[in-house]
């Protein structure tokens, strides 16, 4: 993340040992062997085995394991929560480094990406396509990210129905902070989709240790409401409070048979993706 460039920044995360990110397991005529069965009628003649048929007298299909290219939409909360900052990095800072690397993987693969950043005035968005100049179009719509307001009202949703109609990979990044259920009525909506939803939730070690040295009022970033706490007194019920309602919204994501992560702005992102695919194939296979 010393790295200001974005697609370098990218490129430096991707390149040597991530791949993979949406491998198929269908069968189709791709180049990587899988498996023989019987032929059957209708079946495209130009898939037969002939030296099969030799040996055997009996006509088998070859099949093999394919590669799917699929379109990928990120979605970036851009509320003024994540102007929250522990050190020299924000929290946005992290959620562009992060969308940047995934959609450099994804070009890689090629994968059609596009971009909806949740702002106080609705949702910007930028269609899905696969080719390198709109990869370095949305590097540069992730570099403008200014964060600031509320969180998108639910009235906007509606914009996130004019993607494909296809089935599509959903990358939501956002720090899971709402006042009124905004951001759960989101995921609800993407539900109906019937897309695939991956939630990325981006938190600061300050916000989860309570470690906020020399400051006693705080300030919501996005209400301005502010409070006086001591920190030394507070943090103990502070930790359990926020550890309770973590689990909570992770089980509430779970039943909507979402996958959730979360990440902590001090944590390599290199390792955190590495993580991420890791644990995704396993669910896919």
């Amino acid at each position: 993340m010393a790295i200001k460039d974005l697609s370098l920044a990218a490129k430096t995360v991707v390149d040597g040992f991530m791949s993979g990110i949406n491998k198929s397991t269908i069968k189709g005529a791709g180049l990587e062997f899988s498996q023989y069965r019987s032929y059957q009628p209708g079946d495209d003649l130009r898939s037969l085995d002939w030296k099969m048929f030799a040996r055997s007298d009996r006509y088998y299909i070859r099949e093999s394991e394919v590669e799917t290219n699929i379109s990928i939409r990120f979605l970036v909360d851009a509320s003024a929560s994540m102007n929250h900052s522990d050190g020299d990095f924000k929290k946005i800072d992290y959620a562009r480094y992060l969308v940047a690397s995934l959609a450099y993987l994804g070009n890689l693969q090629g994968d059609a990406i596009g971009l909806y950043v949740f702002k106080d005035g609705g949702i910007f968005s930028m269609a899905a396509k696969q080719d390198y100049q709109h990869l370095s179009r949305l590097f540069h719509q992730l570099e403008t990210i200014k964060p600031e307001g509320t969180f998108t009202k639910p009235i906007h949703y509606k914009e996130l129905y004019s993607g494909a109609q296809k089935r599509e990979l959903l990358i939501f990044v956002t720090d899971l902070y709402q006042q009124n259920e905004e951001i759960f009525q989101l995921l609800d909506t993407l539900n109906t989709l019937k897309h695939e939803v991956v939630v990325f939730q981006i938190m600061a070690k300050n916000e989860l240790d309570l470690d906020f040295k020399g400051y006693s009022s705080f300030e919501d970033l996005e209400t301005g409401q502010t409070i006086q706490i001591d920190q030394a007194v507070a943090r103990k019920n502070y930790k359990e409070q926020l550890e309770k309602h973590l689990e909570q919204m992770r089980i509430k994501l779970l039943d909507k048979h979402i996958y959730y992560r979360m990440l902590t702005t001090d944590q390599p992102l290199d390792q955190a993706l590495r993580d991420f695919l890791n644990q995704r194939n396993k669910l896919r296979n």
